[in-house]
């Protein structure tokens, strides 16, 4: 089993926190981010990861995320693709056709990989993608015509959403854009078709884009010791 982590993300939005570092490679209690993500591979079986950044920095992600255990295989892109043409792009290093994961590389998410593996194995999708459910950033009234019934501080939304963790088929792949964006064009066929899953997770999502975001997470780490000790690393 191989899989493709797409981490060409600038950090620009993280600034200084990042200190020069892809976005991927910044570090959350002392390791890079997309190192808890090679561990969570390693877990669920898998071999080889694929790395999908910017070109030039190949050997950069080799050296910070070997001796996990999987093989780390850095494919640059030639000139910025998007999200769907870098994984498309990063797809043909693999060793052998057949179903891969696909990560984001900014995010930290406790999801069962095989589990995911397996819910695709049992259907007839041509990929499978990872949901979950956001919370409000703002708290939310309750109304009940123009009376207010209670408050509710930030909670849940009914509304699902991709954490950007799939299983992906020949077929999907295969669909994928050369240059733009997977889930704005692929998925949204693939869904009008009914060939695309869900996998409903319900714990840990956490993605890193701003300073704040990077505190969370290291708190969320400072307080979790035990991820490691679960398999995730």
């Amino acid at each position: 089993m191989e899989a493709i982590i797409l981490a060409g993300g600038k950090a620009e939005r993280l600034g200084e926190a990042a200190q020069g570092r892809p976005k991927a490679l910044v570090e959350i209690a002392g390791r890079p981010l997309a190192a808890y993500q090679v561990g969570q591979l390693a877990a669920a079986g898998v071999e080889r990861v694929i790395v999908s950044c910017a070109a030039g920095q190949e050997k950069l992600f080799e050296s910070a995320l070997g001796g996990i255990g999987p093989e780390i295989v850095g494919v640059g892109e030639p000139e910025p693709m998007g999200r769907g043409g870098g994984i498309r792009f990063a797809a043909q290093g693999r060793r052998e056709p057949g179903d891969v994961y696909a990560l984001n590389g900014d995010e930290l998410v406790d999801v069962d990989l095989r589990r995911l593996l397996d819910l695709h194995g049992s259907s007839s999708a041509a990929a499978t993608i990872t949901v979950v459910q956001v919370r409000s950033p703002f708290g939310v009234v309750d109304l009940d015509g123009d009376a207010v019934t209670g408050f509710r501080e930030a909670p849940k939304l009914e509304e699902w959403v991709s954490c950007g963790i799939y299983v992906l088929g020949e077929e999907a792949l295969s669909r994928f854009p050369e240059r733009g964006d997977h889930e704005t064009s692929t998925f949204p066929e693939l869904a009008a078709e009914r060939r695309l899953h869900a996998l409903r997770h319900e714990g840990i999502w956490l993605t890193v884009n701003t300073p704040k975001d990077l505190r969370v997470a290291e708190e969320y780490m400072a307080a979790h010791p035990d991820w490691s000790a679960k398999g995730n690393l």
